[in-house]
């Protein structure tokens, strides 16, 4: 039982979080169906911020696409590991894929046995989707009940939270200077080019930065 408990109290302790994205979505002026339908669908908290941050600024849907798929790529890489373990087929290996994310995965390879691995990763996954989406609704009912998002600050909630989840993984020298030349050249093009693309072009920065 320890493995449920502990894996619900992550799905818990993430998913609360999602209170902040449906906020920082009605703040952006997308509705609460809206909101939540991009949780439910995307389920994926930095690409969702960022798709919210692009499009509300005047960015394409494209650029909004692009720029939430790369930072959701990672995802993939870890269906590799969790393909693994998990060995599933057809419906299940599409439920599975659903809720392949940073919680599920780390839980589950934290594991000593297989089972556990399993146990861990199905109750860590959908415990973060059901209480992301349970709290993305609250938010977003919470934030349109106040009104004037903009006079309680919710409208810079998106760049701040994004900040709060990348700083502690800046632990290596590396990582560093790609994230700080990344954040110069995106802030000296952002007045030139269209809303999206500093974002997306920095993602040659981190790929020649992590090539040498």
């Amino acid at each position: 039982m320890s493995v449920q408990r502990d894996s619900l109290s992550v799905g818990l302790a993430v998913g609360a979080a999602g209170v902040a994205f449906g906020a920082v979505a009605v703040a952006d002026h997308f509705t609460v169906a809206q909101a939540c339908f991009l949780s439910f669908v995307l389920f994926s908290g930095a690409s969702q911020f960022s798709l919210v941050a692009v499009m509300s600024s005047g960015g394409s849907a494209l650029s909004a696409i692009v720029t939430g798929t790369f930072l959701g790529s990672r995802n993939g890489l870890y269906g590799v590991r969790m393909a693994q373990i998990l060995k599933l087929k057809g419906a299940k290996r599409a439920l599975a894929a659903q809720i392949t994310i940073d919680e599920s995965t780390g839980v589950a390879i934290a594991q000593q046995n297989l089972q556990d691995q399993k146990i861990a990763f199905w109750y860590t996954g959908f415990g973060v989707f059901f209480f992301w989406n349970l709290f993305t609704l609250l938010g977003a009912l919470g934030a349109k009940a106040i009104g004037d998002t903009s006079a309680w600050g919710l409208d810079v909630a998106s760049p701040a939270i994004f900040c709060a989840v990348l700083f502690p993984r800046l632990k290596e020298r590396k990582l560093l200077f790609a994230c700080v030349l990344s954040f110069i050249w995106a802030l000296s093009i952002t007045e030139f080019v269209p809303a999206g693309v500093p974002i997306i072009s920095t993602v040659a920065i981190a790929a020649i930065v992590g090539w040498k």
